[in-house]
């Protein structure tokens, strides 16, 4: 299986997992919690299909990379995704990603610009600021967090339970849009994450990139379910217009937070209509 090597913690190299597969342009694609790059495989077939290259990789934590104890920030993740585009020199590339990707490809634009990539994409997104403050009075409380943390500590299987329905609104798209058995996969792929990593993640979900959005100098695709349960769309998708410069909104009607999975006709013709869009620069 593909490494690449992104740090050490005592006497283990931190590795983090990748796969590639296709050619064309490269597309590197970028998980949710508490997920894996394989919750990609809706998107990818249809990127595949479309002449795209593929790339997604393990986030530090979760799937086949090292489950290490430090290094859950988005300085750090953004760096472990340097790492990844260095190695495999990548330029020209779409940088997608999904609920906490999308921090990563906010915090990589603006920390190491945007010489490596041609387009941005975001599902689910994070930004701008989910932390309710006294100037961010849309966020969320706090407290909410600090619960989250407490029941991933008291039993994360049980919270999985919990955050997967609200994940894919099961109790109004099963068995439609989301089956027993797909929702059992995503289940089995929580379990599996490092329990540091699940615990500690949740911290950086009130991470601030209110200043790292104007520096996203590329045009970017935002497809964000209207029935977000997870980063609900009034809070965090419908805010970016205004705060990237060069930005599509896509709203989509009943989506889910999982909106990738549940409504992929809506989402992949989306995605591969801005693809094949020229960038704005040479429009």
């Amino acid at each position: 299986m593909p490494f690449v090597i992104v740090g050490r913690e005592n006497s283990a190299d931190i590795r983090v997992h990748y796969a590639d597969h296709g050619s064309g342009q490269p597309v590197v694609l970028i998980h949710g919690y508490p997920l894996d790059g394989n919750s990609w495989e809706r998107q990818e077939r249809a990127l595949l299909a479309a002449g795209y290259r593929v790339i997604t990789y393990d986030r530090r934590g979760f799937g086949k990379s090292s489950h290490p104890t430090t290094g859950y920030d988005y300085d750090t993740f953004a760096a472990d995704l340097n790492t990844l585009l260095e190695q495999l020199e990548l330029t020209g590339l779409v940088l997608g990603g999904f609920s906490m990707g999308t921090g990563e490809v906010t915090r990589y634009l603006s920390r190491y610009g945007s010489a490596r990539v041609a387009k941005a994409v975001m599902f689910g997104a994070i930004p701008p600021f989910l932390l309710k403050t006294s100037d961010n009075p849309l966020g969320v409380d706090e407290s909410v967090f600090d619960a989250i943390k407490e029941m991933v500590a008291r039993d994360r299987y049980t919270w999985f339970e919990q955050f997967l329905n609200d994940f894919y609104n099961v109790d109004e798209l099963a068995p439609a849009r989301i089956s027993k058995l797909a929702w059992q996969a995503s289940f089995t792929v929580a379990a599996g994450a490092s329990a540091y990593a699940s615990y500690a993640c949740v911290d950086t979900w009130l991470t601030d990139f209110r200043t790292d959005l104007p520096k996203i100098d590329v045009p970017t695709l935002v497809v964000h379910g209207t029935q977000d349960r997870i980063l609900p769309y009034e809070a965090t998708a419908k805010r970016l217009p205004g705060l990237i410069d060069d930005l599509t909104l896509v709203a989509v009607d009943g989506g889910p937070h999982n909106v990738g999975w549940t409504h992929p006709d809506e989402v992949n013709s989306a995605l591969l209509d801005f693809l094949a869009s020229r960038p704005a620069a040479a429009a």
